[in-house]
């Protein structure tokens, strides 16, 4: 995301997504070859290849680099990163995967936070500034009316919603969400390396048309640095995390896979503020708050889990208050933690 922001100045943003997807498939499709894995075999490997470019490749790419023009890296790679919110709840219903009180209080902060990131700064404050006179005088605050014109309602809530990159950003997080979802489908019909290679081809198709009918100059101002953070973006970015992504992807627990992305805000805001002098608003400080603790309760709620089971401590407290309660959450925690089945 760093890498990226530092370039995008220099180019276009649908040629951006689209040299960091077509060159890393055919990276990606060559180490495949190299490792032997099988081609596509069938017409319903390419039907679900192909609706796996169109999700996680074009839709993805494109909102992200659209979205990062008009947002911050660090502040992006934050809303991108709260993707496993909406692969919790989809694996949650489409898997049986466990969310869990843990997971669920996680959901929570994570909504919170991304609104907190997404609403203008002003919006939360008013927010807060009626919630305070109510406390105090019994009494919401009047706020001034807005009047909506029906017939271009539409029109201004997507302008809206364009203008403002981090609502990009979490169309970008969502449609990664989906596509996450569905490598597990995709792997079914095809390997999925040989997947992940076909479908970042297949996905910067589209955006290479935009850019060649909607864009100008998107090479020629490109520095020799800006070139190398291209190249960086490519092959580490996309190649070789894409590649190990989605082949986990295909055959572990998604909703903590997924969830494993927390660091990479924390990286882009530490990167950010170091190369970029990125600064955010202490309303959005808040925000990324809530968020890097949401996505590290749906990732580590079973180990928070077995570590309040293993813990005396904790169990008797909750004795202390009621017995009942305490035998309650210990077979609760007994039902929901992995059995150990290696031989130690």
């Amino acid at each position: 995301m760093v890498a990226m922001k530092g370039v995008i100045d220099t180019t276009t943003p649908l040629f951006l997504a689209t040299l960091r997807l077509m060159p890393a498939g055919v990276l990606v499709l060559i180490a495949a070859a190299l490792l032997g894995r099988k081609q596509p075999q069938s017409w319903q490997a390419w039907a679900w290849i192909g609706s796996f470019a169109l999700v996680d490749g074009t839709l993805f790419q494109g909102f992200l680099a659209e979205g990062l023009q008009r947002t911050g890296a660090g502040l992006g790679s934050v809303m991108i990163d709260s993707q496993p919110i909406a692969v919790a709840l989809m694996a949650r219903f489409l898997f049986q995967e466990m969310v869990g009180p843990l997971g669920w209080l996680g959901l929570v902060l994570g909504i919170m936070g991304i609104s907190l990131l997404g609403l203008p700064d002003e919006w939360i404050l008013q927010g807060v500034s009626g919630v305070h006179t109510t406390l105090i005088t019994g009494q919401w605050p009047s706020l001034p009316t807005i009047v909506l014109n029906p017939s271009t309602a539409g029109a201004d809530l997507l302008a809206t919603v364009v203008s403002h990159g981090e609502w990009l950003m979490l169309l970008a997080a969502l449609s990664m969400a989906v596509g996450t979802v569905m490598i597990a489908y995709v792997a079914r019909h095809v390997d999925a390396v040989v997947a992940t290679g076909w479908h970042m081809i297949l996905g910067g198709l589209p955006l290479l048309g935009l850019s060649i009918s909607t864009e100008a100059h998107q090479w020629q101002y490109i520095t020799p640095s800006g070139w190398l953070a291209i190249l960086y973006s490519t092959i580490f970015g996309s190649a070789i995390a894409y590649g190990v992504f989605f082949y986990l992807a295909s055959k572990g627990n998604l909703t903590s896979l997924s969830a494993l992305t927390f660091l990479t805000p924390v990286f882009a805001l530490a990167f950010s503020t170091i190369l970029l002098s990125e600064n955010l608003t202490p309303v959005q400080w808040t925000g990324v708050g809530f968020t890097l603790v949401s996505i590290y309760l749906v990732n580590q709620r079973q180990v928070i889990s077995q570590a309040a089971l293993a813990s005396p401590s904790i169990i008797g407290v909750v004795e202390a208050l009621s017995p009942n309660l305490s035998k309650a959450l210990t077979s609760w925690l007994r039902s929901h933690s992995p059995v150990d089945s290696s031989p130690d």
